[in-house]
């Protein structure tokens, strides 16, 4: 691979930039900064970045223990009742099958290791739609009418805004496993609002400074005109126009359009070098008028919203070279078995893991209140994330916790450390390179905190 980074000042200017972004060795553009006498240039359509260049640092937690669990010693006559609402209908609706598979999967274990508080956990699924629909709003209603304590979702930013008031107006804890969206950092949730996603101050902050590291100068941005990807957008712009690139063009497009094409002439004729796609399903018809213009597919990169499985939908080959980021550590091969054993027809695992961590920390939380009330739950959600000693599953966190043992839980998506407002202060930002079949594979990971 050919090594594309404009000049020794610009790969400075973006270590001074990134701070709180762990970059690992390998930067993109593979070897070491050229010299001060290098004047390597990147043509547009040119970009390259090394294919394969190794996974990042382990976040393993340790194993837990051997033995049988200990039993609870507090019962309650509330079991704890989880409601997810997650996307099985709408623009996201390939996103609904490996949360709700992770959420399953945490359900189970949780039960198997004896259940909260002496009582199985019970969870209600409900589909949440996206904002074309008010189906978010109905589910919630059922779901708060069956008595539950916490609801896990929704996956889109804007859809949990439709419901967040409506939710923890309720009393009742809302985990999303997605949400990305900065706004909630600051929302008045009375304290119930939490979420194991980072915010997309720290997506844009790798996404802007990895374009730029990959030897993009100049970029093109297609954007979802909603929460998620105005607020990404806005990061991503920020991030790249710090570290020394120029933002040549911004075209939106709203939920529910099927027409592109005047937003991607608009793009291709400001001839940028990199094409940030801010977007959800809709990709799968705005990256074949990109390619039909001659856009090299090196050029693009996705996000989290559509960084999946296009080996269906676009011809061979379309996205070799194209890359993407995603929330989260690589999902592990031992939990991909996990989760096709509950519903082999996955394809793809995101968020699955944030998904399977929410049900844990509600449920720990729940077992260090000793209490199934969704505000007593909110209380002990920092709590159980930070300062006591590491475990990764319900099985070895709660047996510490019965033991009295102040706990700090990091799970399948990384580590996890709550800021009061209910945000991830630290995660991992996978690098993904799609192959010739159009499949995203991990390059790969960056760490960064808030």
């Amino acid at each position: 691979m050919i090594s594309l980074s404009p000049a020794a000042p610009r790969i400075a200017k973006l270590t001074a930039l990134s701070v709180g972004v762990a970059f690992l060795a390998t930067a993109c553009g593979g070897t070491s900064t050229p010299s001060s006498t290098e004047t390597t240039t990147a043509p547009p359509g040119a970009i390259s970045c090394p294919a394969g260049s190794g996974a990042g640092a382990s976040t393993s937690a340790p194993a837990a223990p051997s033995g049988t669990v200990p039993p609870s010693t507090t019962t309650t006559d509330t079991p704890l009742k989880l409601g997810s609402l997650l996307p099985t209908t709408g623009n996201l609706a390939y996103l609904g099958p490996p949360e709700i598979a992770g959420v399953n999967l945490g359900v189970q274990e949780v039960n198997e290791a004896g259940g909260v508080l002496g009582k199985p956990v019970e969870v209600i699924h409900r589909d949440s739609g996206d904002t074309k629909t008010d189906i978010a709003t109905q589910s919630t209603t059922a779901l708060l009418g069956q008595g539950v304590s916490a609801i896990i979702g929704a996956a889109s930013s804007s859809v949990s805004k439709t419901v967040i008031n409506q939710i923890t107006g309720a009393g009742v804890l809302h985990f999303s496993p997605a949400n990305t969206s900065p706004d909630f950092t600051t929302w008045d949730d009375k304290g119930l609002y939490w979420r194991t996603a980072p915010s997309d101050v720290l997506q844009g902050k790798v996404l802007g400074n990895y374009m730029v590291s990959c030897g993009a100068q100049t970029l093109g941005m297609m954007v979802l005109n909603d929460a998620y990807g105005t607020g990404l957008q806005k990061n991503v712009k920020e991030a790249f126009e710090a570290a020394g690139g120029k933002v040549v063009a911004e075209q939106l497009y709203n939920t529910g359009d099927s027409q592109f094409s005047s937003q991607v002439d608009a793009i291709v004729a400001a001839k940028p070098d990199a094409i940030a796609l801010i977007t959800f399903d809709e990709a799968k018809s705005i990256i074949p008028l990109f390619t039909g213009k001659g856009i090299k597919a090196t050029q693009l990169f996705m996000v989290d919203g559509n960084l999946f499985d296009y080996s269906k939908d676009l011809a061979p080959g379309t996205l070799k070279g194209a890359q993407g980021t995603q929330p989260g550590t690589f999902a592990k091969e031992d939990f991909k078995k996990e989760l096709l054993a509950l519903d082999p027809a996955l394809v793809s695992y995101n968020y699955a893991g944030e998904s399977y961590d929410a049900v844990n920390l509600i449920s720990l939380a729940a077992e260090a209140a000793e209490s199934t009330n969704g505000a007593d739950i909110a209380a002990k959600l920092k709590e159980v994330s930070e300062g006591g000693e590491k475990c990764n599953n319900y099985a070895s966190c709660v047996t510490l916790l019965r033991d009295g043992k102040d706990i700090d839980y990091d799970g399948q998506s990384g580590p996890i450390t709550f800021s009061d407002a209910g945000d991830p202060t630290e995660a991992y930002i996978g690098i993904y390179e799609y192959d010739d079949t159009n499949k995203p594979q991990p390059v790969k990971e960056e760490f960064g905190q808030l």
